[in-house]
């Protein structure tokens, strides 16, 4: 019974092997996920004219047509439980498959993928994937964040809410922001700065924690420090296996040419490319400050072990006279000139006084204490 249990578990971790890559637009509604609400962003903006809507009737937002003056759609969606809405929207653009897979698969690695165009069944599009970042309550929490890029419309697909589309919405409100006299792809370039941004802010996070794990290791030292230190180190070598792709995606977006990708927009994408290497070197500094942070807890830990080791010797070393003179007067003899002085004890204890005095004095002088 329990071997026929092992097995269908084991058949239903494994069902996907052997199955065609990608998926189906008429599939998605019937995956084995768990299903809920998702919040959906429509923002319509031009030269001109602007409007943002929540979409809460999916249905009849798919049968409308966007307006005529609208240069530039953007559709985000915050959370992937709602399947049905996410079908629908794959269906309304022409989503990939092998996209839609990775939407819903959201431990991609950051990437840039180009789909259809001429000679395809599919629309041209870029699809970008990055990582967003979060501390909470010192805990380091990553994101997949989705992105289509066509030639009027940008979608893209969180996992949960954020903060950081909210300087982007006011400046779409602004008439004659550099956004609403640009394309689609300009959006895509103001998206992924915003990403980068938020590095930094969790990049002075580490930084200060790096300074109070270094002022705690220089004046005492704790047993938990060590613990602190290797999970900061393992936190940078999370932001780092991140920034990495970073950088392919955004190379890649500034040196290949593609019919969703503007010339304008490459201009700008020079700077993210430098502001993602700037960060990249940052990441790679805090990383050899905390591979110094354990050289240091060790090295520290070494003193302090020597230090007790120092004091206990120096007193094992003061013992030492002791024991003989105790030994030397509790040996059995019948005779012992000294049992039978009336201040032969307290001149006994005078001695040991005398003598540990001394050694003291002399371990002063030579600076062992």
């Amino acid at each position: 019974m329990e071997e026929d249990k092992a097995m269908t578990r084991t058949d239903q971790h494994f069902d996907w092997l052997g199955a065609s890559p990608g998926i189906e637009h008429d599939d998605i509604a019937d995956l084995p996920m768990d299903t809920g609400p998702a919040t959906i962003m429509c923002i319509d903006y031009g030269p001109d004219n602007v409007t943002m809507k929540q979409i809460s009737d999916l249905d009849d937002f798919i049968e409308h047509h966007r307006p005529d003056w609208s240069a530039v759609r953007w559709i985000n969606v915050e959370g992937l439980s709602n399947l049905k809405a996410i079908q629908a929207l794959a269906k309304k653009y022409d989503l990939h498959p092998l996209a839609v897979e990775d939407i819903l698969h959201a431990r991609q690695r950051p990437k840039i993928e180009s789909y259809g165009g001429e000679n395809s069944e599919y629309l041209a599009r870029l699809f970008i994937v990055a990582r967003t970042l979060k501390v909470r309550e010192g805990v380091l929490k990553n994101e997949q964040l989705s992105m289509f890029v066509g030639h009027k419309t940008v979608l893209t697909f969180q996992q949960s809410p954020n903060e950081l589309w909210n300087p982007i919405y006011q400046r779409i409100k602004e008439k004659g922001s550099r956004l609403r006299t640009n394309d689609a792809s300009f959006l895509a370039y103001t998206l992924l700065d915003a990403v980068t941004d938020s590095y930094y802010p969790i990049l002075e996070y580490y930084s200060d924690l790096s300074e109070t794990l270094e002022d705690l290791v220089v004046d005492r030292i704790r047993p938990d420090l060590i613990n602190k230190i290797h999970q900061l180190k393992r936190d940078l070598m999370s932001i780092h296996r991140m920034l990495w792709p970073l950088r392919d995606v955004v190379s890649s977006l500034q040196r290949d040419t593609h019919e969703c990708m503007s010339d304008t927009s490459r201009v700008y994408l020079r700077d993210l490319y430098d502001h993602v290497i700037q960060i990249i070197e940052l990441v790679e500094t805090y990383r050899e400050i905390s591979s110094d942070l354990i050289d240091t807890y060790m090295s520290s830990l070494s003193t302090r072990m020597n230090e007790i080791m120092k004091v206990l010797t120096i007193i094992g070393t003061i013992f030492i006279p002791l024991t003989f003179l105790a030994g030397v007067y509790g040996m059995n003899f019948r005779y012992f000139p000294e049992l039978n002085l009336v201040f032969g004890y307290p001149a006994f204890w005078i001695i040991c006084v005398l003598v540990t005095s001394v050694m003291l004095v002399l371990f002063r002088r030579r600076g062992w204490l």
